[in-house]
């Protein structure tokens, strides 16, 4: 049993060394994050019709023979010009200046923390300074939940689109569980591949104690508070029966939040039967009104691009490679956190 004590002081003491000097390195990167502009990054439009034509021609010139490629892009560019012409004729007459429909196609790709949470608001600011109702977005989600905070702003940003008018499609190739489901439940239509997971609408919460090996080793910890709630579950300290209680109520209060806003979006939803946490795959949410349609985003957005300018917009960071390495130590550094001192839990 010495040894045993002895390596989890040793363990103790390595994990409190880590710790500090990634603490440290972070409070560097912050420091030169503040010395940067405020725009540190850039955004990129790819127009999806281009790349479609391009996977086309690129597989044409291998399946065709030298001629018959020849004769298809002849006819292919005389087609174009044709088109090019009776848009510009279209165009000097008043009657037929209705614009081309227009998808735009952002990505979100959740962790714990929903971390991607400001690249999506940016991207969503610039969609929404040239999009209209006559448009629509598509926003491919995947993610298996996280913290409330950071998934409810989420789902705000994609309210945002809706609030503009603009019909939302959210589509579910692999995973949108718990905080995923709650932004995939905003849009007006949801559309999972069939071996995609949905749903999951409930809270979980964890938190170790050592209260009790450290008293066996006679090692008082001191957890001080002003409020009775201030703490009500602790890592070092011991926890009381009233605490317990306490934090139970303030995962059920997020509970009753989190199936109120899917109610609110999807009122067809049978809450009841679905806000137990279970999830769900795609063939299966359809019966329980959890998705609206089998369909992965290749094959809708492929079909979108015979009669729409489809448009995938991202915002992508401007990093050295120092602080590239800065991000992935700030990250591991609120995973440890997250694990060790979830006291409000996730969705």
């Amino acid at each position: 049993m010495a040894h045993v004590y002895q390596y989890l002081v040793f363990l103790a003491e390595a994990v409190t060394v880590v710790v500090a000097v990634l603490v440290v390195l972070s409070a560097i990167a912050s420091l030169s994050m503040r010395h940067r502009s405020s725009e540190s990054g850039h955004l990129e439009v790819r127009k999806l019709n281009d790349r479609l034509e391009a996977l086309r021609n690129c597989l044409q010139e291998v399946v065709l023979d030298p001629a018959s490629f020849k004769k298809v892009r002849k006819q292919e560019a005389k087609t174009k010009k044709q088109e090019g012409k009776a848009v510009a004729k279209s165009r000097k007459t008043e009657s037929e200046t209705e614009q081309k429909r227009r998808v735009f196609v952002i990505d979100f790709e959740g962790d714990v923390h929903a971390s991607k949470v400001d690249h999506l608001r940016t991207e969503i600011t610039a969609m929404l300074t040239l999009a209209q109702p006559t448009d629509e977005a598509v926003v491919r989600i995947e993610s298996p939940g996280g913290e409330v905070h950071g998934y409810g702003l989420a789902a705000s940003q994609l309210a945002r689109i809706k609030e503009h008018g603009i019909p939302l499609v959210v589509t579910v190739d692999k995973i949108a569980a718990s905080g995923g489901y709650l932004m995939a439940a905003v849009a007006d239509r949801v559309l999972a591949a069939p071996f995609a997971i949905v749903g999951s609408i409930g809270v979980i919460a964890q938190i170790p104690n050592v209260h009790r090996l450290l008293k066996k080793h006679d090692v008082d910890v001191e957890v001080l508070s002003a409020g009775r709630y201030k703490r009500t579950l602790t890592l070092l300290g011991e926890n009381t029966e009233e605490g317990r209680k306490k934090f139970v109520e303030e995962l059920e209060d997020i509970h009753a939040l989190f199936q109120e806003f899917v109610s609110a979006n999807r009122p067809a939803l049978d809450i009841s039967r679905v806000a137990t946490g279970e999830a769900w795959y795609g063939q299966r949410a359809i019966d329980l009104q959890l998705v609206d349609e089998i369909s992965t985003s290749d094959e809708y957005l492929s079909k979108a691009c015979d009669d729409a300018d489809v448009f995938e917009i991202r915002w992508v960071e401007n990093k050295k490679p120092f602080d590239r390495v800065m991000a992935r130590m700030e990250t591991g550094i609120k995973d440890i956190f997250h694990r060790v001192m979830n006291w409000r839990g996730g969705i």
